[in-house]
């Protein structure tokens, strides 16, 4: 992506979506989610137990449900798994007393997930949004360099800031107006039960209100470097105490079951038979169930997440015809099917076919949303340099336009084009600072990064200062480098357990997988050894397996490093689904070689 050179009275407007129009999709989409829970509900005629941790989950999701509603969907929601599952295994599979078993099996488990689901979504949009405090902590304190009101930083974070935790500071600054406070003793309060820390840090910057000005400095200093020692804390005791689960998760939902396929072809010299309704049932629900059900447990600890940039399908660089993907995906599949017949069994090309296809549909279309998001990561990795460069120059008496228009010549990254994109709408319209960044065709118009944003609002206010915001601007970089240092952190800290469930789900599970078939299927070869769980039965069931491994614990690593978003957990399940597929005939192949 690059900046355009062109003046901005030539350019058309590049996001046309307005907050309007998502938040009337929104709506809708709830209204459709609302209708179909209140359906599923009729089918449970019971009324289940008060559960006030659910309403309390309910409530801060928003629904425009109550809990009971929601227990009750749930409940329905199981019965209808539990037919939805039985009828069919005991009519293909001709085994009654297995059907009936996995069905109750799966809505028992339905309901109960369901019971959680509002939990975890719950816990998923607070860690989501905690992920934002350092941010927001940081508009607070700069506008409390600038200005040493309390009420007035509290709303510029507010207006300013995005998301979950801006919008519920918003709403606190709203109940204390004309009360004396600022919202924030409030707002920290609310959220202290996740994050203590936050409370922490906004008592400092209400304390540095009424102190004198060395102090104050001091008090806010504090306040950042608390926020930031809180959220790098939490995270390296939470990926401490992962460690321990990750490995039994791997262990026992890995390693063990693909250990087990090369058995089962033995079971008959014992006199056990094995039928192949337990081996579909045992791997193809059973065992996914359990690793979506550790896996929620899992993400459901985190205590911040540091949520990729999103990016709307309405940007400029994202295609608005989804058919290329569905196309290429169809002909991806088909090609896979004709080299896979060739170099396989038959019943390969069922795994394969469907993986590769839908692999790489989902490739294609979340590909462009991942490369603006590489371009916001370069803007944003080089921001710090572009306010160090423009706060020492406001320190020096400089204008902020002026300043930026050097910085522009010093810097060699995206973010400089970003700013050199500003100059010269300061230059050919007359744009001030914040039109020229944030207008309708300013530099960020397409670059959908909250922290750009709220610099720009930052650089904005320091023009109307002038140079008392100098060292404000320095302190922003400087905030800025440490919170990309503790980010940094936290992956490295993540890495070992994210690594290894992504390769795993990616290669070593398939490879295991597919070696694992082959010698099952020599083994029969040899001997009559079993006869209820056939050679392609057997691969079709594992294939399954380990396809499912793929999507489960690359959303789980995904989820664990920058937390759950759609198009970035697309596109790497996308990449998983292409490559386990091809790791697992490859396994297949391979060890039908050597033996």
């Amino acid at each position: 992506m690059t900046t355009d050179a062109r003046g901005a009275d030539e350019r058309e407007p590049r996001i046309s979506r307005t907050p309007a129009d998502r938040a009337g999709a929104t709506r809708e989409s709830d209204g459709r989610f609302v209708a179909a829970v209140e359906a599923l509900a009729i089918a449970a005629p019971w009324d289940p137990r008060q559960d006030p941790e659910l309403a309390r989950a309910v409530e801060f999701l928003g629904w425009d449900l109550d809990a009971e509603t929601v227990l009750r969907a749930g409940d329905g929601a199981g019965i209808a798994a539990a037919v939805a599952v039985a009828v069919p295994l005991a009519l293909v599979l001709g085994a009654p007393s297995v059907a009936v078993a996995a069905g109750l099996l799966v809505g028992l488990g339905v309901a109960a997930v369901a019971r959680y689901v509002p939990r975890g979504l719950a816990t998923a949009r607070r860690t989501r949004a905690l992920g934002t405090a350092p941010e927001l902590v940081s508009s607070v304190v700069l506008r409390m360099r600038l200005a040493p009101t309390t009420e007035t930083a509290a709303a510029f974070a507010a207006e300013t800031g995005d998301g979950r935790l801006a919008r519920s500071l918003g709403a606190h600054v709203r109940r204390a107006r004309g009360t004396g406070r600022s919202g924030l003793s409030s707002f920290a309060d609310e959220w202290a039960e996740w994050f203590p820390a936050l409370r922490r840090a906004l008592t400092l910057v209400e304390s540095a209100g009424s102190a004198e000005p060395e102090e104050r400095e001091r008090a806010l200093d504090s306040a950042l470097d608390v926020t930031l020692a809180g959220t790098r804390e939490s995270m390296a005791e939470f990926a401490a105490g992962i460690q321990g689960p990750a490995t039994a998760l791997y262990a026992f939902g890995v390693l063990l079951p693909l250990a087990l396929v090369a058995l089962l072809p033995t079971a008959g010299t014992v006199g056990l038979e094995v039928p192949l309704a337990a081996v579909v049932v045992g791997y193809d629900l059973v065992l996914p169930t359990a690793l979506l059900v550790a896996s929620a447990w899992l993400l459901a600890r985190r205590p911040v997440a540091f949520p990729p940039t999103p990016v709307p399908r309405s940007h400029p660089e994202v295609p608005d015809n989804r058919w290329p993907a569905l196309v290429a995906g169809a002909a991806a599949g088909g090609g896979a099917w004709l080299v896979v017949t060739r170099l396989a069994s038959s019943w390969t090309a069922l795994v394969a076919t469907p993986a590769v296809g839908v692999g790489v549909a989902l490739v294609v279309i979340y590909r462009p949303m991942t490369a603006v998001r590489d371009h916001v990561a370069a803007v944003e990795s080089g921001l710090p340099d572009a306010l160090y460069l423009v706060g020492r120059e406001v320190d020096r008496g400089r204008s902020v336009e002026v300043a930026s228009d050097d910085a522009v010549e010093l810097l060699d990254s995206a973010a400089g084009e970003v700013f050199a994109d500003a100059v010269r709408q300061q230059r050919q319209v007359r744009a001030g600072v914040r039109e020229s960044f944030l207008g309708e065709h300013g530099a960020l118009a397409t670059v959908p990064s909250e922290r750009a944003r709220a610099t720009a609002e930052l650089l904005a206010v320091a023009a109307s200062e002038g140079r008392p915001a100098g060292p404000a601007i320095v302190a922003m970089a400087d905030h800025l480098d440490d919170l990309q240092s503790v980010e940094r952190t936290i992956r490295r800290d993540l890495e070992r357990v994210t690594s290894t469930l992504a390769n795993t789900a990616a290669v070593f599970g398939p490879l295991v997988g597919g070696a694992t078939v082959t010698l099952a299927e020599q083994m029969s070869s040899d001997g009559p050894l079993t006869t209820a769980v056939s050679p392609a039965a057997l691969g079709l069931a594992v294939g399954a397996y380990v396809l499912a491994l793929a999507v489960i614990l690359t959303t789980l690593a995904t989820g664990l490093e920058r937390g759950l978003d759609r198009s970035l957990v697309g596109y790497r399940v996308g990449r998983a689904l292409c490559l386990a597929s091809t790791v697992f005939v490859a396994g297949l192949v391979g060890t039908g070689w050597l033996v």
